[in-house]
C-alpha cells in the first residue's frame, strides 16, 4: 500500500447521519483504512454518536473527543469551537453533508489551502465518469472542491475494501469452527439444519407478506436473518406473536430478527449466508465483496426516479451474463424495487443462485482490478501535492 508523501498530512472527513446508517457506515469503514493501511492521521467528525454507536459498540458517546482503531473521532455539533480548531490539510465532505462555514473559511484563510474532496454518493449512471476528480471553484470563497466518485469502473473512484478482505472471508468460509462459532454467538445453535440462509436487510416492503409466504412453502428449512431496523420493525407488527423473543417459525421458515452488529460481524454475516437482500451503500458493497446472490433495494425516490439509478447498475452488473439468466435477476431486482408480486420471479432467481454465485467471482475480480477507494484517494492527494509542490 501506498503511504502518503509527506507524513504530516492530516485528514478531516465530516459525516452527517442522515438515514439509516449507511453514512456513517461509510465514513467509519474509510477513516479506519486510511489509518490502518496508509499511515493517515484522520479525524472524523460526526454529528450523531448515538447513531454511530450501534455499529461501533466501542464508543463512548459522552466523550467529544476519543481515540477508536487509529481514528480521533470528534463530534460535530452546533456548540463546536471551529475557530479553535486546526484546519487539515486533506477536507473530505462525504455524502451529501455540508462543512461549517466557520471552517471553510479557516480553510480559506490557510496560507496553503487544504485540498477539499466531495466524496459522493455510490452511483453506476454514466455520467459520474464524466465528472470524476474534477474541481468545482466556490462562489463565496477562493476554494476549489474536487468531486470524487466512488463506482464500479476504472474512471470512477472504485469501491471501499479492505486490503486482506477477501482473504480474511475466504478464511472464514473454509473455517467450520468459526463459522459455527458465529452461528451460536447469533443465537442459532442449529445452523446446519436449514436448507438456506437468507440475510434480508431491508427498508420496509408492501410487498413483504408475499415473499414470506413463498418462503414459508418452501420443501426444506429456511432461516431468514433480519437485522435490526425498518423492516423488522415491519415484521413485529405483522407476526404479533413475535412478542418479547426474536425469532418465529412460520412453517419452513425461521425468521430471526438480529440486534445492530459491529460492521466486521456484518461481513461474515453476508459470507456465512447463500443469499443476501442488502439496501443502500454501504451494505451493497459488502455483498460484493461476499460474492453470494445477492439483491439491492435502492432507496425509494419520488416518481419512481430511484428506477433509473437501478437500471444503470443492473446494465453494469448484468453485462456478462448469460441473457437467460440477466433476465431472471432484473426481474426479481426489479419486482423488489417496486410493487410488484415477487412469488414467481423469487422461484426464478432462488433456482438459479448457483450460476449468479459463479458469476458474481468474476464480478468482484472485474471490480477489485479497479482499486479500492481509499487507496484511489490517497493516490489522488498524492497526486495534487506533488503537482503543487512542482508548480510553487
Amino acid at each position: 500500500m501506498a503511504v502518503m508523501t509527506q507524513a504530516a498530512v492530516r485528514w478531516d472527513i465530516f459525516c452527517a447521519v442522515i438515514d439509516n446508517f449507511g453514512d456513517i457506515g461509510i465514513c467509519w469503514r474509510l477513516s479506519r483504512q486510511l489509518a490502518a493501511e496508509h499511515g493517515i492521521s484522520v479525524r472524523l467528525w460526526v454529528d450523531d454518536l448515538a447513531s454511530f454507536k450501534k455499529i461501533c459498540p466501542k464508543l463512548d458517546i459522552s466523550q467529544t473527543e476519543q481515540q477508536l482503531s487509529g481514528v480521533t473521532v470528534r463530534l460535530w455539533s452546533e456548540q463546536t469551537d471551529w475557530a479553535a480548531e486546526q484546519v487539515a490539510d486533506v477536507v473530505i465532505e462525504a455524502l451529501a453533508c455540508t462543512i461549517p462555514m466557520p471552517y471553510q473559511q479557516a480553510m480559506a484563510a490557510q496560507s496553503t489551502m487544504p485540498l477539499w474532496l466531495n466524496l459522493e454518493y455510490l452511483s453506476a449512471e454514466d455520467w459520474i465518469e464524466s465528472c470524476h476528480a474534477l474541481p468545482s471553484p466556490q462562489p463565496n470563497l477562493p476554494l476549489n472542491k474536487y468531486f470524487f466518485f466512488p463506482g464500479f469502473t476504472g474512471a470512477t473512484g472504485g469501491l471501499l475494501q479492505e486490503a486482506q478482505l477477501q482473504q480474511h472471508l475466504a478464511a472464514f468460509a473454509a473455517d467450520l469452527q468459526a463459522q459455527q462459532q458465529f452461528w451460536t454467538a447469533l443465537g442459532i445453535n442449529n445452523s446446519s439444519i436449514y436448507q438456506q440462509k437468507i440475510s434480508l436487510f431491508a427498508y420496509d416492503h408492501p410487498q413483504l407478506e408475499n415473499l414470506l409466504a413463498c418462503w414459508q412453502a418452501h420443501s426444506a428449512p429456511l432461516l431468514c436473518l433480519v437485522p435490526e431496523g425498518l423492516l423488522a420493525q415491519q415484521l413485529t407488527t405483522l407476526y404479533p406473536e413475535f412478542g418479547a423473543q426474536r425469532s418465529l417459525t412460520l412453517g419452513a421458515l425461521t425468521l430471526v430478527i438480529l440486534p445492530f452488529m459491529p460492521q466486521d460481524d456484518y461481513d461474515k454475516l453476508l459470507a456465512a449466508c447463500d443469499i443476501n437482500f442488502v439496501r443502500g451503500e454501504d451494505s451493497v458493497i459488502r455483498a460484493h465483496w461476499a460474492a453470494k446472490p445477492f439483491i439491492w433495494q435502492i432507496y425509494r425516490q419520488a416518481e419512481q426516479a430511484h428506477l433509473e439509478k437501478l437500471n444503470a447498475f443492473m446494465q453494469r452488473y448484468c453485462s456478462a451474463m448469460p441473457a437467460d439468466l440477466a433476465g431472471t435477476v432484473k426481474s426479481f431486482w426489479l419486482a423488489w424495487n417496486t410493487d410488484t408480486p415477487l412469488a414467481e420471479s423469487w422461484q426464478q432467481f432462488a433456482a438459479k443462485s448457483e450460476q449468479i454465485a459463479d458469476y458474481n467471482l468474476n464480478w468482484r475480480a472485474q471490480l477489485t482490478a479497479n482499486g479500492d477507494l481509499a487507496s484511489n484517494l490517497v493516490h489522488f492527494v498524492e497526486k495534487k501535492f506533488i503537482m503543487r509542490r512542482n508548480f510553487s
